[in-house]
This record gives structure tokens, sequence and C-alpha cells, in this order.
């Protein structure tokens, strides 16, 4: 995938601005109208909107008002607490927030300057694999002088009011945004990669070993730039109800900090102190806080001294963020979204993960070849019509990420098909020479399952074992087309690559020497007595499995005489009778020594 810029509506930021500029005319996007349409894709929910400009609003505008904070803006009357919460996030990392809105300097009012100025904002995204730049007039919605959609809280201020406008278009309308989870917009901010953790399922606020393992992830997480956001479900209660404790329910709040906080005296050679795991969130609404222990002016805060207080920027006001424990915060909250930024370059400290990206789909064929939307696993007569992708592991053991995301349907809520469709993907370890679609499982193993949920991405981490796999991703109903990425993330470079050929393709060469007539499937999972090759009572085997004129060799496995190979291969033969040799060879500096063979027949079937 190129890492150039997509322009959506092929719309050029600085032609247009120039033509204005040139024409002495403010601009007005004609791909995004001043009017209903952008407002809503449902005529029902039509209100009295006056569209205004900045200068309209207030005497001196400015895209940001000294920089940005993650306390900048607030929730509208729109349902998008989700994406406001995305943006507190990344109003805490000036490296990100550059990249979403290019240039800002330069798109900056200019008091000295004023016919610089053409009421055009440029934006970038990032979707399905590339940046997408997408251009916004400055006219923003309004009701009685007020904006009525995100807002700072700044008067003059208007960066938060022009990135939702820009996400707004690329949706189809503001309505299409009402209703969504924080880490869509913070994937599309960043590039990021998404994972879902239900912390009821994972019993989070029960288990401490688990709520600690959690907390060590989530700390380093946002130490590496990842972002992280949480809500609490509203099954059974309405949305947006607050709880005893002050928090509201169905409403994504950011994590703006996670710290470890000790209580107790510093002493000369020791510590007496207890050490306390501590979260901060911030609610987009920019007020009503957690009542509970550690609240703003809670007892509790009267054991820390006034510079930790400081130190953690510990402010009483009611703003809308808050400190808690981190066992509060897993007992209270039911739903997490982290982001995280996967570290791909070399000149880094920490570890550099190897990334793959491939764009593909699940597309609908009566013909069972050339389907491809075969459904899960649980569809056994059509699960391997899906798209399938090939990757090797090439270590002993790698450390696997996998992110599979669907296309945004917010744009298709028009036609009232906006919501996303139950994904995930299987992986198999398949034989280590394959390189063609999977048709019938038999010596492969199933190693890994995703979730399958509807949220628009699906993460899974593994660790594989050496060899060869293939990555199935699905829907889960069988029969739904729709667009899909998918990024896989390892250690050392895994080659991934998509399957399309079902079997040897038919040459001339073919008809002279012969087709495949036969396929042969083999696993050699084990060897067990070999003698000793070396004076520790030692070998260093391998198998090599041989078929007519094609044969494949094993890794070594080092210093034993029971070694496990544990691995698969198929043959694509001509000869029906030709038979399968199984050869066991022990790896020499000068040359290697032969150890047994077993010879299978191969008669039909």
């Amino acid at each position: 995938m190129s890492s150039s810029v997509q322009l959506f509506r092929d719309q050029r930021y600085h032609e247009l601005k120039a033509q204005c500029l040139q024409q002495g005319r403010l601009f007005e996007d004609p791909e995004f109208p001043a009017s209903d349409e952008s407002l809503y894709y449902d005529s029902a929910a039509k209100g009295k909107v006056e569209w205004k400009r900045p200068k309209d609003l207030c005497e001196d505008p400015h895209l940001l008002v000294d920089g940005m904070s993650s306390h900048d803006f607030h929730q509208g009357k729109l349902g998008n607490c989700w994406f406001v919460a995305a943006c507190s996030c990344l109003a805490l990392r000036k490296s990100l927030w550059q990249q979403v809105i290019p240039d800002y300097k330069e798109q900056e009012w200019d008091p000295k300057n004023p016919r610089k100025y053409a009421g055009i904002f440029h934006f970038r995204f990032w979707r399905f694999g590339e940046w997408t730049e997408v251009v916004v007039d400055d006219l923003l919605p309004t009701e009685n002088g007020e904006l009525i959609y995100c807002h700072s809280n700044v008067r003059n201020e208007f960066w938060s009011a022009l990135l939702e406008k820009a996400y707004a278009k690329l949706a189809g309308s503001y309505q299409a945004l009402d209703g969504g989870c924080a880490a869509e917009a913070l994937v599309d901010f960043t590039g990021a990669v998404a994972e879902s953790i239900n912390l009821a399922e994972g019993k989070y606020g029960e288990v401490i070993s688990e709520q600690m393992k959690l907390f060590e992830d989530l700390m380093k997480v946002h130490k590496r730039g990842g972002f992280i956001s949480c809500s609490i479900s509203s099954s059974g209660r309405p949305s947006e109800a607050e709880t005893a404790m002050g928090l509201i329910v169905g409403h994504a709040y950011s994590v703006t900090a996670i710290r470890k906080l000790r209580l107790g005296e510093r002493l000369l050679f020791s510590f007496k102190a207890e050490k306390l795991f501590m979260i901060r969130l911030r609610n987009p609404w920019g007020k009503k806080e957690w009542h509970g222990a550690w609240s703003d002016s809670s007892e509790e805060w009267k054991k820390v001294s006034d510079s930790e207080r400081k130190d953690l920027g510990l402010t009483v006001e009611n703003d809308g963020e808050f400190w808690m424990t981190f066992e509060d915060w897993c007992q209270n909250f039911t739903d997490v979204d982290i982001c995280r930024t996967v570290n791909t370059s070399y000149f880094s400290l920490h570890k550099t993960w190897e990334k793959e990206i491939m764009s593909g789909a699940w597309a609908k064929h009566p013909e069972p070849l050339l389907n491809r939307s075969g459904g899960c696993f649980d569809n056994r007569d059509t699960f391997l019509q899906n798209p399938q992708y090939l990757f090797d592991i090439k270590k002993a053991e790698d450390k696997v990420l996998v992110s599979l995301q669907q296309e945004d349907r917010r744009k298709y809520r028009k036609e009232g098909k906006g919501d996303n469709i139950t994904i995930g993907f299987e992986i198999f370890k398949v034989e280590d020479n394959r390189s063609y679609r999977l048709h019938k499982l038999t010596v492969q193993e199933r190693v890994a399952t995703s979730p399958y949920s509807n949220t628009r991405s699906v993460f899974l981490r593994r660790t594989l074992q050496h060899g060869r796999y293939v990555l199935i991703p699905t829907t889960y109903m069988p029969g739904v087309p729709t667009a899909f990425i998918l990024r896989l993330y390892t250690d050392v470079p895994s080659k991934l690559r998509e399957l399309k050929a079902d079997r040897p393709e038919m040459t001339c060469w073919s008809l002279l020497c012969g087709y495949p007539c036969k396929v042969t499937q083999i696993k050699v999972h084990s060897a067990e007595g070999l003698q000793k090759q070396d004076r520790s009572g030692r070998a260093d085997p391998y198998v090599l499995i041989k078929c007519e004129n094609q044969s494949w060799r094993s890794p070594v496995q080092h210093g034993t005489t029971s070694p496990v190979f544990n691995t698969q291969v198929i043959f694509y033969g001509k000869d029906i009778d030709s038979p399968v040799t199984i050869q066991v060879w022990n790896r020499s500096l000068l040359s290697d020594a032969f150890l047994g063979q077993a010879v299978l027949a191969a008669p039909p079937g």
C-alpha cells in the first residue's frame, strides 16, 4: 500500500485556496454543503440550524489558542462522546495531532493579513491503510449564535469544530457520527491497532493477578504513545444515566494518565510505603466526575504531599477530569478500547515490529471455487471459500499481532446498512511447503481463533511456533460482502501473501511430462530412540521427506535423541505408485550422518 496521501473527493486544498484568494471570496464546499443533507441522513431528525463562519461567532477566531490540551473542548448535542474522547487522547500527543492537522501554522488565522484567509481547512485521517486528506469550508452549524456540536471551552478556538466537520464529511453527515467507539476514531487519527477488552468477562474486577497484568500492559501502551478509552455498558439501563458514584452509563471516557503512586515516608535507606495503582480519566462533557475514593476533593488526597499532588496535576475543579484506583476502575467500568501504536521504526529503543498489510474483500460467487464469502468455521461446507493468507514464522517461536479491520460502514447509514458486520479470523498451522489454497482440513492444525465481534476491527496476540501458517479472515455469516484490511506484525519478516491458486498450473510442459494426479499429505510428529552421535550422548537430527523428485527438509532439532519435528508437507505427484520416503539425518559440520528411514507405499485412495 502506498504511503502517499489520497485526496477525498479529489479536492486539492492548495489549488482551491489559491482560487478563492485570487477571486477574493471565501470557500464554500460543494461536496459538503451548508445544508440539512450534510447534517442528517434521516429526514425526521431536522431542526432549525444556521450555518455561520467563525468570524460571525467571535471577534478574534483562531485554529488553536495556546496550543492544544485534552481540556480544550466539549461534546455538543450529538451522541459522539466517543469522537470527543478520541480527540482528548489525540491532544496529549503533539507528533500525532500534527499529522491530523497538517501545516497548522499555515492554516491559522493571521490578524495582520486578513486577506490571506479563504475560509478553507484540510485534515488528514488514516483510512483503510492510507492517509486521506479531507477539505472543508469554515461554515459551522449553530443555534442562537452558539455551536451545537463539538466546541472549544475557549470561545475563539475552532480546531475541534472544524476537525469534527471533516470527520462528518467522511462519514456522509454529522448524524452518521451518532454512536460509536473511541478506538475507531483513534485508528483514523493515527493508524494504530485497536483492541477491545470486556472487563467483566475477563474477571478483572475480581482476580487481582489479572488486574495487575492489565495494569502493566496499559501502562506500557500509554508510555509508548498508545491510547485508552473506557465506558460502562448500558445493558438494562438508560444510556447517559448517572451511577451512584457519578459515572455516566454508555459514555466514552478517555484515559489521560496511568501511574503508580507511593504513599508514606521516604526514609534514609528504606521506603515504608503503600503502593497505589492509579488511573486518570476525562469525561468529554467537561463536567460530571467520579464521587468515590480519590475523587478530586476526597480525604485520601490528604495522604499525598503537595509536590506529589502538583506532579499528578490534581485540580479540584469540576472539569471532567478525575483520578481513581485501578481496582475501582476495573470494578466500575465494563469495556476498554486500547489503541496500540505499533513501533515499526528501526531507530527506536523499544521493540521493533515487522509489519505486513493486505487489503481484501469478502465477495459472493455462485461457483464454490470462486466464492470468497464462506462465513465462520461453523459453516464447515463453505468456510474454506474465504480469502486465505499465507505467512511464515522463521524463529523457533515468535509473538504475532494480527488486526483485521472492515471498511467503515457509517457512509451506508442513509441506505439503512450502516451497522458493522460481525467479523473474525482463524489461523491454521499448515504444510511447510504449501503454496495453494486449502480445500479440505486434514493434517492442518487449528492454532488460533480471534474473538468474533461486530466492532470495526478485531485484534489477536499469539505466540506461534516455527512453521508455515494460513490465516483465514471471515464474516460470521456466509454471503456477506464487504472490504477489509489485514495487518500482521512479527519480529522477523513473515512474507504475508494471499493464496489465489487452487492447484498447480496446467502448462504446455505438463502436457508433455504429465499433470499431477495425486496429492500426498504427510505429518511427521517425532522420532524416538535415535543413536547417540556425540560424547555427551546427544544428536542434532532433522527429517528429510521425499516423493518422486520432490523433497522437504525440516529444521534441525538440537541436542536430542527424541526429537519432536511436528512438520507437515504436501506433494503433488504424477506417479500413483511412487512411495514416500521419510529419512532421519544427523546434522554435522563435515558431513551429515544417515540415521534411518521409513518407506510408505502409496496405493491410490
